[in-house]
């Protein structure tokens, strides 16, 4: 919403200053960063700064101190210097007066106010504007609780910038009751200058000088004064409830729960790993991790290496895109079971480029996870195994929520549409596994905290689903066991691969290229008018409609048919088949069992003539009964093929839960869906059809299939009988055109 006094702030620096300051902002009145930038350029202005800066800098705070180290109404120098700090308060929110150049009661009042607000009211008493408060009011930062603000934190940021400001590089912290990169900088200094450096000397840098200081301020039960409220203030900026102060028991009791949380000794203690924890990502970077990842094939040598050092699990790599960078980064033929053979686990990431913003979307989302899959397939992961995907650069929270989102929400569907064979992990900054996980696109997060500059790890906590907290590159082994890696501590929450599928013989199928979808339909629909199966007066699709929704479906169908190691062209040949002959019938059927259920007729159903009440029809694409699509997935769930609920194939109950309808239901709507059960159904069929008219089991579907074999399969998908014998012989000819175009593409 606008804010009248805000417009006319802007009204006045635009007028008086927007030739003089190279620079006018949007009079909307709403408080902006342009509007800050505005007002700080016209400040320098009158203090005489050349060249003008957005930034209130060393130049800007040194000029002010010495010209006017406090201002108020008997040192102000003009009037427009006091517009700017009228127009800055408005902006801010507080009184600024009437903008009338006058360094009234009201104005006065409104900088005690801030200044109590900030905390600095005892460093800085009375009314006049000092250089670091001035700064303070030049951005926009908040110094009352903002957005569910804690004021836990914002009793410890008041107390900080109360403490401290008078040091030389202590500057004004938001008192709004978030933790951030700048309070935890902040924290640095003011332990820097509790342990006695000089200013100068404090950076607000983790370095070698602070950790040997906290090495001599562990903090226990009965410890008082400063130093255990500096570490509560660090406990509680890392979302740990515990009172702000002495250390009591209430603190010991947080400090267990923290240090069992981020994988550290329990001890109660705030001793020096807990200290480091606490305030920067990495850590105690002399901390022994159980997990590694790196880029260097995993030899016997580097294995032995490995385990000799304490390493259970190593992360590698799917997939490396470059043919010259890194040759040893994807995952290596034998690494695998040398991995297995030394008794480590392995872990898949996921990574192409993924290093800055431009790489991601809904696009690139589908296409990363259907890579991903495929790669963690062809290696010989199995089904159930996480894959991390990774976002390796400092993105900000907005580009999180603009690309980052909607780019793992797009890995989480495809991975869904392709039957979930393979969970979702986030590898990635603190800030953006958090997001990420929370809303539900990734399970566990395997967190980038050697990046501690990140802003998207610098005040931000270890997120509650870390698998893996990644905290230095180091050496291991020699000689021919020399391997450089990543230390990454382990959680328990993800304990890798340690058993993987061998290498088919043969290649598998791969996603269908549209350079030959013209040939293929020509092909395809030809047959089909050639066995005297085109379209007739019941068919509602034409046969090149047919295969368009086929190949729609060429990415499950990839999918499924090497999740199980068989040809996706037996899937396609039954899908196409079968949805080329549904009919005008098929529809009125359908519409039959909808009533039977739910005792309403669907819309689509609802012009149709004589429809009766049944309890099942042969439904969606593959035309896949659901008594039938509960028998095929009841089979392969109990072969541990699949994943998924048992359902009753007998429960025809008349309501909408019952388990035929379930299952129909879904056939009929999810196209997806109904695809992979074509392939459960056809896996099914070659187990035996159990629970149907039984037949003698034959192999399950294979890339090594015979022609008698797949005749076979084809031959029960459609059930006994001369008819179904004579369709399934009119059917391997169009496996045949399906396999020849499927063979191209893999063999290219």
């Amino acid at each position: 919403m606008a804010d009248e006094m805000v417009l006319r702030a802007q009204k006045f620096v635009n007028q008086v200053y927007g030739s003089k300051i190279g620079m006018t902002v949007t009079e909307d009145g709403r408080t902006s960063w342009n509007t800050m930038y505005a007002l700080t350029r016209a400040l320098q202005y009158e203090l005489g700064i050349s060249p003008l800066s957005d930034t209130f800098g060393s130049t800007t705070l040194s000029t002010l101190k010495s010209k006017y180290p406090k201002l108020n109404a008997s040192t102000m120098p003009s009037a427009d210097f006091c517009r700017i700090i009228q127009s800055a308060l408005y902006c801010k929110g507080y009184d600024g007066g009437g903008i009338d150049g006058l360094y009234s009661d009201r104005v006065a009042s409104s900088v005690a106010t801030l200044k109590a607000n900030m905390g600095v009211d005892s460093a800085f008493s009375g009314s006049s504007l000092e250089p670091k408060v001035f700064k303070g009011l030049l951005n926009m930062d908040a110094y009352v609780t903002v957005n569910n603000g804690s004021d836990a934190i914002r009793g410890i940021q008041q107390w900080m910038n109360g403490r401290y400001v008078n040091r030389q590089d202590f500057f004004i912290v938001p008192c709004d009751g978030h933790h951030s990169r700048d309070v935890a900088k902040s924290l640095l200094y003011a332990i820097q200058y509790e342990l006695g450096m000089a200013d100068g000397t404090a950076n607000g840098v983790f370095g070698p000088g602070t950790q040997s200081g906290l090495k001599n301020h562990p903090v226990a039960v009965g410890t008082t004064g400063t130093w255990p409220l500096l570490f509560t203030a660090a406990m509680i900026l890392n979302k740990r409830t515990v009172p702000f102060g002495n250390f009591t028991g209430d603190v010991k009791a947080g400090v267990e729960a923290f240090q069992s949380f981020a994988g550290l000794t329990v001890t109660g203690v705030g001793d020096f790993r807990t200290w480091a924890s606490l305030l920067v990502s990495y850590g105690d970077q002399s901390r022994k991790g159980e997990a590694c990842d790196g880029v260097t094939k995993i030899t016997p040598a580097r294995a032995q290496a490995l385990k000799d050092a304490g390493y259970k699990y190593v992360g590698r790599y799917l997939y490396n895109p470059s043919t010259t960078s890194l040759p040893e980064k994807e995952i290596q033929p034998g690494e695998l079971d040398t991995i297995k053979q030394y008794g480590l686990r392995c872990l898949p990431i996921y990574q192409t480029w993924a290093r800055s913003v431009d790489y991601y979307s809904v696009a690139q989302g589908a296409t990363d996870c259907m890579n991903a899959s495929y790669k963690a397939e062809q290696h010989g992961f199995k089904p159930g195994t996480r894959i991390y995907f990774a976002v390796d650069y400092d993105a900000v929270d907005e580009e999180v929520t603009s690309y980052v989102l909607p780019y793992f929400r797009s890995i989480r569907d495809q991975m869904d549409r392709m039957g979930s064979q393979f969970k979702i992990g986030i590898y990635g900054p603190r800030n953006v596994c958090s997001r990420v996980s929370a809303a539900g696109y990734a399970d566990t997060s395997f967190v980038s905290d050697m990046s501690s500059g990140f802003s998207g790890n610098l005040g931000y906590t270890l997120p509650d689903n870390w698998a893996f907290d990644q905290i230095v590159t180091k050496s291991v082994g020699s000689g021919g066991g020399a391997i450089e890696i990543d230390n990454n501590i382990a959680s328990g929450r993800d304990t890798g691969q340690g058993d993987f599928r061998p290498a088919p013989a043969q290649k598998l199928d791969i996603g269908f290229s549209l350079s030959y979808r013209d040939a293929l339909t020509d092909e395809a629909t030809g047959y089909m008018a050639s066995i005297g199966r085109g379209e007739g007066p019941t068919n509602i699709y034409t046969r090149k409609q047919c295969l368009e929704t086929i190949l729609s479906l060429d990415d499950v169908i990839t999918s499924t048919a090497r999740r199980y190691g068989m040809r996706k062209a037996l899937i396609q040949t039954s899908a196409f088949w079968e949805f080329c002959h549904y009919g005008r019938e098929d529809v009125n059927k359908d519409g039959g069992v909808a009533l039977y259920y739910t005792g309403v007729l669907p819309d689509w159903a609802k012009d149709l003539p004589g429809v009766e009440a049944a309890q099942d029809s042969s439904t969606g694409i593959g035309q896949v009964q659901g008594r039938v699509g509960i028998l095929a997935w009841n089979n392969s769930i109990r072969a541990g093929l699949a994943d998924g609920t048992i359902l009753d194939p007998t429960d025809v109950r008349p309501r909408p839960d019952a388990d035929r309808y379930k299952m129909w239901i879904r056939l009929l709507q999810d196209n997806a869906f109904n695809v992979r059960t074509v392939a459960l159904v056809q896996i099914w069929c070659a187990d035996g059809k159990q629970g149907d008219v039984e037949e003698t089991p034959q192999r399950r579907p294979a890339l090594d299939y015979t022609d008698g074999e797949i005749y076979e399969v084809l031959r029960r998908y459609q059930g006994f009988g001369g008819q179904a014998e004579s369709d399934a012989k009119l059917r391997m000819p169009l496996y045949a055109i399906f396999e020849k175009y499927n063979r191209i593409i893999r063999e290219a």
